[in-house]
């Protein structure tokens, strides 16, 4: 015949203080206060559901009667006490369920139960747990006992909500808080006891239960036992996901890509995906705020620690966390944020998500209304570059103004009417921009220029420069960097002001774009010092508090105006069928 079956929850409950998983320093106390004999006539234990509490309660029921207890407050659970005990016929333990038991009757049971002294041993012990059900009058029949109870009796009160009891019982009690069992430490006892059982289990499976567990060990067992009934002996991490209806990392991964290049179809073809596995939408929602979360404290070492998770996946998350600047988390998680407030009440709510990843993708990429305002000249110029580039070998392009009496230049406007279809007149606009820019930053004729460049290699540049060179040296640099969305917003508010002839101030809206301009700060003065031939130049950021705040939009009107703004938005949503209501 088969041995009968036990629960895990059950079978490896804890028997001794140093087997309760994840509550070291509270035991640590317990037992020190059992070995002195420093006992008080009253505890409180409150904490989440499946930490301990109960176990804890019986455990130092068990060891205060023990008959040989170990140096360290441990019981020996060998003597006659013990094994009555664990065989639940010890007179001396009184345990009642507050939740079904709450009445001033049932209080007034356990107060005549009070009066009764041990039979054998030194104490009797009353365990009441999810006291925090009892009603008032049975909590003021309570009291009296509770306070002035005989030598021989030790109460422990267990609760998981300590805020719903009344102060005169709080005041009365010796209270422990049991902490939420970590992601690491159920892991471990998790594959403790999946090589008791002989099972094979995965760390990553492992982790995927312990996540789910949200810090209970009780509920880890249950899940482990749900999970090990359906795998025959072998738990994988696949298995896991189907099992306990989690969403894989790699879905939020893939959704990073989408968020990086703007990939607003694909981000919501994606959540479709998600959708017809029949994943809840708000289920998603915060499970993608949680996941941006965790690549935010992944981004610096010192936060990487709160990771609740396996070598290799949090491995993961810190590479992936360094493809985005800490501004996006701090924006997308704003989003994220909105979009669980708003979901309860969206008439919508499919609707609302996807707008949600359509503003997460556009964070880093130029939206579409940005993209039809871009200047037709910066259209132009690389059309116009792309001749001149044919026409002249690469070297001699710099030089062709700074020789006019040379012969290539004159064949270079005759070359690009033929394969172009505008007028020759923008060309030569374009050129003079071109040509204005490197003089100006040179400051030097055109005999000295093959003298001027080596200059950038020198170890001090401070050539003079005047704000127009930093406006134009300013205005290239937005136009060479499309894709630095935060910065270019920042770059966007105004021209830097002139402070002295090295030093110019930038003027922002918020303490967000002050610290966007401070992480993006080196690699833009790198470049206008480049371009003013300056080492010099320094750029001071401050916050322009007269600014007009922008008119607040609902959702609606955001997607409504870029559909009336930008055409080629108005038609991707049609092409995917979405709908406002």
């Amino acid at each position: 015949m088969s041995e009968k079956y036990i629960v895990s929850a059950r079978k490896y409950r804890p028997t001794t203080f140093d087997t309760v998983v994840g509550q070291r320093a509270l035991t640590h106390t317990l037992k020190t206060a059992i070995a002195s004999q420093r006992l008080a006539h009253a505890y409180l234990f409150c904490g989440p559901r499946g930490v301990g509490k109960t176990t804890c309660a019986r455990i130092f029921a068990k060891a205060i009667n023990c008959q040989h207890p170990k140096g360290d407050g441990e019981p020996c659970n060998e003597c006659e006490s013990c094994a009555a005990f664990n065989e639940q016929r010890s007179y001396n333990i009184m345990e009642l369920d507050a939740a079904s038991n709450n009445s001033v009757e049932d209080i007034h049971t356990v107060i005549k139960q009070v009066q009764i002294p041990p039979q054998e041993r030194r104490y009797r012990v009353f365990i009441i747990d999810e006291v925090h059900m009892l009603s008032n009058a049975a909590f003021n029949a309570f009291l009296k006992t509770l306070e002035e109870p005989p030598e021989y009796a030790i109460f422990i009160l267990a609760t998981t909500e300590k805020q719903k009891i009344i102060p005169t019982i709080l005041s009365r009690c010796q209270i422990y808080d049991f902490a939420r069992i970590t992601v690491p430490d159920i892991v471990e006892q998790l594959e403790r006891v999946a090589t008791d059982q002989g099972i094979e289990a995965e760390s990553a499976a492992l982790n995927v239960i312990a996540q789910k567990a949200d810090g209970a060990m009780r509920d880890a067992l249950s899940i482990f036992d749900q999970v090990a009934a359906s795998s025959g002996g072998h738990i994988t991490y696949q298995s896991a996901l189907e099992n306990l209806n989690v969403l894989d990392h790699d879905y939020y991964f893939r959704l990073d890509d989408t968020f990086l290049t703007g990939d607003v179809p694909q981000a919501l073809l994606i959540y479709k995906e998600i959708r017809d596995k029949g994943f809840d939408s708000q289920f998603f929602i915060n499970g993608l705020a949680q996941h941006l979360r965790d690549l935010m404290v992944a981004l610096t070492p010192a936060t990487a620690v709160l990771l609740e998770m396996n070598d290799d996946v949090a491995h993961r998350h810190v590479e992936q966390a360094k493809r985005f600047a800490p501004a996006f988390y701090y924006r997308a998680l704003d989003l994220c944020n909105t979009c669980d407030l708003n979901y309860r009440t969206a008439t919508n709510k499919q609707f609302l998500v996807e707008l949600t990843l359509i503003k997460l993708c556009q964070l880093l990429s130029p939206t579409p209304l940005q993209q039809a305002q871009q200047p037709a000249l910066k259209k132009v110029a690389p059309a116009t570059a792309t001749p001149a580039a044919k026409a002249q070998p690469a070297p001699a392009q710099p030089q062709a103004t700074a020789a006019p009496v040379q012969a290539q230049p004159a064949p270079a406007p005759q070359a690009a009417p033929a394969p172009q279809a505008p007028a020759p007149a923008v060309p030569r606009a374009t050129a003079r921009i071109m040509v204005n820019r490197p003089s100006a930053s040179s400051a030097s004729p055109a005999p000295s220029q093959p003298a001027a460049a080596p200059q950038p290699k020198s170890p001090h540049r401070e050539a003079p420069f005047t704000p127009d060179d930093l406006h134009r040296a300013w205005k290239k640099y937005i136009e060479a960097h499309p894709r630095e969305q935060l910065l270019l917003s920042c770059l966007r508010n105004g021209l830097p002001e002139r402070i002295d002839d090295v030093t110019y101030r930038v003027m922002v809206e918020s303490p967000a774009q002050v610290q966007v301009m401070e992480t993006n700060m080196a690699s833009l003065l790198a470049f206008l010092r480049d371009e003013v031939n300056n080492d010099m130049l320094a750029l001071e950021v401050k916050i322009n508090e007269g600014a007009v705040k922008p008119t607040a939009m609902t959702d609606r009107e955001i997607v409504e105006d870029l559909m009336k703004r930008a055409p080629e938005f108005a038609t991707m949503v049609k092409d995917l069928d979405l709908t406002l209501n």
